[in-house]
């Protein structure tokens, strides 16, 4: 047991970010404890986490993981503290914690399904279901059956999502429902995509569509071998790849034998200089968003990027429910910081990118690089570059598969009765289908 009396941890990589904090480095120290957290002592841990989050003014998670660290013992103790490191979005802190209290509880549901929200939140998603079902004699229907089901699909186990979802019966209470519409929606999409997609661990665009109901219009030429199966890291954007992404959703569009009459602008620049190209591409006039507007293609160029304009949260909860007709496309989407509401397309998927017109990084004289200068153009200007660009698809390392727009256009031609149906609540794990991960 780890005495109240040592103020420092004795396990060497605990140790390091202790360290970390003695340096003032707070996120470094909860970054060492990110590899191996399981295994490392929780009463060290704590003790760690107690002083990152006095320093940060996270007094609830101070006074927890204090508790914890004298007393690892106590059920209520390890819940309080795992409670706390959810709330504040420490979820691997939190797993061994609720681990622990879970097997000191007997199985309490509080106890399990905090644990299964900190599995979720490190898209641990095959432990969540297997501590699902190690404890399903005292599951709920709702949420548990609910919670089985979903982590079922996201660790891409269908087979067993199917047989459970079967048995779960609908819900009593009203706010369920929206998850339950949300589920057979999900299962629904799984059964259209998987008559043309294999639906196994590296088929980014056959699981984006079924847990998200996006249509993934081009996959990472490189890295694709090396555990990115289609996700770029880091991407400066091209006006070639607007152009390639703007020609895919015409493809999408009809193959879905959809026919919209207008392109509408969102108020960011970015999505307002790719809106007007889309609407020449597409050979439709463009028109300022307006949420009632039954028939048209919504562009975004980073549905983030637009969260951060003034009028950003006001249009983002509009594009929470379709207007009937409506498609939102988004350009560069970033899967792992996922925007609140989810697309119906995108071109690529990102964890960073830069734009094309925000001026990307340049190499210095002295071998490093620096910020270019932005593309202060009038939009016109530069969505007639995007216009002028070659669309040819970048070679990349050779080895992602080929994806020619015969096989994009099949997937939906095979999925059309299913798509554009219902919300479009936010995605917030990357499903089934791994990358990497940087940063």
């Amino acid at each position: 047991m780890f005495s109240r009396r040592k103020r420092r941890p004795q396990h060497p990589d605990v140790l390091k970010a202790w360290q970390c904090l003695d340096a003032g480095d707070v996120p470094g120290a909860l970054r060492q404890l990110r590899t191996g957290a399981d295994d490392l002592p929780l009463p060290e841990v704590a003790l760690v986490v107690a002083r990152a989050a006095a320093t940060a003014g996270f007094d609830d998670l101070r006074d927890a993981a204090t508790a914890v660290s004298a007393a690892p013992d106590r059920v209520r103790a390890l819940y309080d503290y795992g409670y706390a490191c959810v709330e504040r979005g420490v979820h691997h802190l939190a797993v061994p914690a609720l681990r622990e209290a879970l097997n000191r509880s007997g199985g309490a549901l509080p106890v399990l399904r905090e644990l299964i929200s900190a599995y979720e939140g490190e898209e641990r998603h095959r432990e969540a279901v297997d501590a699902l079902l190690a404890h399903e004699s005292g599951l709920a229907d709702w949420p548990d059956g609910y919670l089985l089901v979903f982590n079922a699909v996201m660790a891409g186990d269908l087979p067993l999502a199917r047989r459970r979802h079967a048995l779960l019966p609908d819900p009593d209470e009203e706010m369920w429902q929206p998850a339950r519409d949300r589920q057979n929606r999900m299962l629904s999409r799984a059964a259209a995509a998987e008559a043309v997609t294999a639906l196994d661990p590296e088929d980014l665009r056959g699981w984006q569509y079924v847990i998200g109901g996006t249509v993934l219009g081009t996959l990472s030429p490189y890295g694709y071998a090396s555990g990115m199966a289609g996700r770029y890291a880091f991407l400066q954007d091209t006006h070639e790849q607007c152009l390639r992404g703007l020609l895919r959703l015409k493809s999408v569009l009809a193959a879905a034998e959809l026919r919209p009459a207008s392109v509408s602008l969102l108020p960011d620049r970015g999505s307002r200089i790719l809106g007007h190209a889309a609407a020449e591409v597409l050979g439709l006039p463009a028109l300022p968003f307006a949420p009632e507007r039954e028939d048209t293609v919504v562009v975004a160029h980073d549905l983030n990027e637009l969260a951060g304009h003034d009028e950003g949260p006001r249009i983002t909860g509009q594009l929470f429910h379709r207007a009937p007709g409506q498609v939102l496309h988004e350009h560069a989407g970033c899967w792992t910081d996922p925007p609140a509401v989810t697309p119906d397309s995108v071109t690529l998927l990102h964890q960073a990118v830069m734009a094309p017109w925000s001026g990307g990084l340049r190499q210095t004289a002295d071998g490093g690089v620096a910020p270019g200068e932005p593309d202060v153009r009038p939009e016109a200007d530069i969505a007639a570059d995007i216009l002028a660009a070659d669309p040819a698809p970048d070679d990349g390392d050779g080895d992602t598969p080929a994806d020619p727009d015969s096989r994009l256009t099949a997937f939906v031609t095979a999925i059309r009765p299913t798509w554009l149906h219902g919300d479009r609540a936010a995605l917030k794990t990357a499903g089934p289908v791994r990358s990497g991960r940087f940063g």
